[in-house]
């Protein structure tokens, strides 16, 4: 996280995030590291559905359609924070930890969707262990790729 924290402050980047199954974790790695205010705008948590639907503005036809742990999903968290936010990059995290099936989705499946600029690009994982385990296994992934995406671009 310390990485991802050094190239956001030396792009003058800012970072959001819109959490579900993570419920705030990368937020709280990301603060855990000193300077972190200089990047860090906010997090919402958003582990209910209706809080996905009413207060982030995922639409319910989305909901409906491919359910809370899908692509479509994480795609919509993603892009709609990042304009709450009113940040430069926004990450978004919906899937399922375990330790049993939800919405007929395996444990371990997980929606990683990033926000950049004009774009939204969103990573499928099936993601082996425990809860924990897929919750951080999560949030780290995430935080390598938006790295590598930033300095793609860069």
């Amino acid at each position: 996280m310390e990485e991802l924290l050094d190239c956001l402050k030396n792009k003058h980047l800012t970072i959001g995030s819109c959490e579900s199954f993570t419920a705030g974790l990368f937020c709280a790695k990301l603060a855990e590291i000193s300077g972190a205010s200089a990047v860090l705008k906010g997090g919402i948590v958003t582990y209910a559905t209706d809080i996905k639907t009413n207060v982030v503005g995922v639409s319910s036809e989305v909901v409906e359609k491919d359910g809370v742990i899908s692509s479509s999903c994480a795609k919509e968290m993603a892009l709609k924070t990042k304009k709450m936010l009113g940040c430069d990059i926004c990450v978004s995290f919906t899937g399922n930890a375990g330790p049993s099936a939800m919405e007929n989705k395996p444990a371990g499946l997980v929606y990683i969707g990033i926000a950049y600029k004009d774009e939204c690009r969103v990573y499928e994982q099936n993601i082996k262990g425990n809860r924990n385990t897929v919750r951080e296994d999560a949030i780290f992934y995430a935080a390598n790729k938006i790295k590598e995406w930033i300095q793609e671009i860069s």
